[in-house]
């Protein structure tokens, strides 16, 4: 199942669907639903139906989170594409290194990544993002799953020079516009097995493409490790890692981050 948040014509509140296709034309179709799929209670379709591709109607951030965890230094190719820059060393830490973004660096399909003024860097990071269905503290790994809605993309957009420069990671990774979410959550996906790539203005990126196979820290661990220290709320996301090299961005680069079973997320980035 796949959920999408969007609006649709002259409607600028928010809504909820399912995304179905139609068997006839091949089209995606936005089905509304009458409330929030995380608040409890049930939801139901009100009848109506939006082609996703119409004039009129743009797809948001699938989720709101109270709170974006990312983790860092996650695949071991990642590591030592980043060693001698950001990392010390190449080898991995033995505990997750967990880091965060705000609510106000999320932002949806086809919305501008906007360059901070302040940074000369700024690099993309494809990742397997993972959405919170449930309150969750202290869950084993072994129950972590029961307690996931379910997997979107992100593109963990990050300043670069700043998170060289500063001693804590919250300009450089948490700025307005660092956490493109989208297209929309997929309930049901392998997540053990996702295939991950990028492009960059339509070209293929071969470099940031990866497997979560190679995660060093599988996703019921890192929930599982997360939950020890801080409670997460349905909606909440964990980014999983980026599973290998990065690159720089400019103003006007197209950037695609696509997972296999999921979707695609586009973003341009734009100058302050």
């Amino acid at each position: 199942m796949r959920i999408a948040r969007f609006i649709a014509g002259n409607q600028q509140q928010p809504r909820y669907a399912f995304v179905q296709q139609d068997k006839n034309d091949g089209k995606d179709y936005l089905i509304a639903l009458d409330g929030y799929p995380l608040s409890g209670a049930q939801v139901k379709p009100t009848g109506e139906r939006f082609a996703v591709d119409s004039d009129g109607v743009r797809l948001l951030a699938p989720i709101i989170p109270s709170k974006v965890f990312g983790l860092a230094k996650n695949y071991e190719a990642h590591a030592k594409f980043m060693a001698g820059d950001i990392w010390k060393t190449v080898a991995p830490p033995d505990e997750m290194m967990i880091f965060s973004k705000p609510s106000t660096a999320v932002v949806g399909p086809d919305d501008p990544i906007v360059y901070p003024s302040w940074s000369h860097e700024l690099n993309y990071e494809p990742e397997v993002a993972v959405v919170m269905g449930k309150v969750t503290r202290d869950v084993s790994p072994e129950d972590a799953m029961k307690h996931v809605l379910g997997f979107t993309c992100v593109n963990d957009v990050t300043a670069r020079d700043a998170q060289r420069n500063d001693p804590m990671w919250t300009r450089a990774k948490g700025f307005d516009s660092a956490c493109p979410l989208g297209p929309w959550i997929q309930t049901e996906l392998d997540y053990a097995h996702a295939d991950i790539s990028f492009s960059l203005n339509g070209e293929p990126v071969k470099d940031a493409a990866g497997n979560t196979e190679n995660l060093i820290h599988s996703i019921p661990d890192q929930i599982a490790f997360i939950s020890t220290f801080s409670t997460l709320l349905p909606g909440d996301v964990i980014m999983t890692g980026t599973p290998y090299a990065t690159g720089a961005l400019h103003p006007g680069d197209e950037t695609v981050v696509t997972v296999a079973g999921i979707g695609s997320l586009r973003n341009i980035v734009v100058a302050r």
